[in-house]
């Protein structure tokens, strides 16, 4: 575990970071398509109006964990919040400490960026992801969360 650095995607990366995406969907049972997801990404991480922060985790070259995370605005609190989209650690590389050196760089970028909190979601049956944010102090709200593509 000691020689996995934790750093920002690179651009010649984002092709292995669908990959991760790809598992974490078949993780959470999820479809995931995998068409023009890299053309899209890239311009979410990379274009001058860049919306999308992405961590990565690398061991020997290879990506092995990710957070990606936004800059977003809350009404209710009046103030800047930090949402984590995702947090994903390849299953041969949890219980190690990974994930959660992930989630303090999602911190340390939380401060840079003067956000009051960082708020995320996990499916109710990914009981390892509860526990793991319950064991470093989150707290859940129970909320449905909706989509709509009208």
């Amino acid at each position: 575990m000691s020689n996995i650095i934790i750093r920002n995607i690179k651009e010649n990366e984002v092709d292995d970071l669908v990959i991760l995406c790809e598992l974490h969907a078949k993780y959470e049972n999820c479809t995931y398509d995998k068409s023009n997801k890299a053309i899209k990404l890239k311009e979410a991480l990379f274009t001058s109006n860049a919306s999308l922060i992405c961590i990565v985790a690398v061991h020997n070259n290879k990506l092995v964990g990710y957070s990606s995370f936004l800059k977003e605005y809350s009404t209710w609190d009046a103030d800047y919040f930090l949402y984590m989209d995702c947090l994903y650690v390849l299953e041969e590389y949890r219980s190690n400490g990974l994930g959660k050196k992930l989630f303090n760089e999602v911190i340390n970028y939380k401060n840079k960026l003067n956000c009051s909190h960082i708020q995320w979601q996990t499916p109710n049956d990914n009981i390892k992801a509860i526990n793991f944010y319950k064991k470093i102090g989150a707290v859940s709200k129970n909320k449905e969360r909706f989509f709509y593509k009208g």
